[in-house]
This record gives C-alpha cells, structure tokens and sequence, in this order.
C-alpha cells in the first residue's frame, strides 16, 4: 500500500531499518518507495546497498536517473556500447560527487563500497520494467 503520511521523517531510525531488511535479504538490497498514492507515477525510492550487491549491467533507454548519496559510498561505474567501462563515479557525503544525473540510454552499474550504504533514486514517469536488451 502506497498511502503514506504527506511529511515523511526519513530519519536515521527509517534508514537503519531499511539497512538491515538489505543485510536479511538475499541480494544484498533493498528499496522504499517515496510515492505517495497510486496516481503518483514518479519513481523516486530510497535504495538501501550492502557490499556484494550484485547490480547488473543496464540501462533505462527512456528516462534519466538521478541518484543522490544519503549515508555511506558507492561506486557508479559508466559503460559504452561496447561494454567497456568509460568512468567510474565515487559517491559519498560530503565528496565531491554527491549527486549523479545519468542520462537516458546510458550503461550503468553500481557498486556499494560501505555498509549500511543509502542512495535516492529518481526517474522519469512510472516504472517500466527493464527488457533483456537493457540487461548485459
């Protein structure tokens, strides 16, 4: 259910929660979404990453994605069309990258560098999942 108070505390209490549904659950990770109705068609969620996360090579051929560092460091890694990595972003509080606009089309991964690692994420209209030409 998506009906959730208008103000949202996202406190330290809300991401040590989040952090350890991550930490129980198989694949390392695990997100919150921020919407707040069914006609919300936004996509913005917290993204709670444990090391060992395994997030495959993708893309989103139709909508930017924002991604803004909340606690801990990732490392989101830049691909060409031909697999390659082309650059490779260190986001943390505090660094000088706090916040990334991937664009749309772009190859990307990500890789969580410190436990108890928290990203926003945000992308254009409703969620699409991703076809198998968008997955390497």
């Amino acid at each position: 259910m998506l009906l959730k108070p208008l103000i949202m505390n996202i406190d330290k209490k809300v991401l040590d929660e989040l952090t350890a549904k991550a930490k129980a659950c198989e694949r390392l990770r695990m997100n919150y979404d921020l919407r707040t109705s069914l006609s919300d068609t936004s996509q913005r969620m917290l993204n709670a990453l444990e090391p060992g996360t395994m997030v495959p090579v993708h893309r989103h051929r139709s909508t930017t994605e924002t991604v803004i560092i909340i606690r801990g460091k990732v490392k989101e890694i830049l691909f060409n069309e031909a697999g390659e990595v082309v650059e490779e972003v260190l986001m943390e509080v505090g660094g000088d990258c706090p916040v990334l606009q991937i664009p749309a089309g772009q190859w990307h991964s990500i890789e969580a560098l410190e436990e108890g690692t928290v990203i926003f994420e945000a992308k254009d209209g409703a969620f699409s999942p991703l076809s198998e030409e968008d997955i390497r």
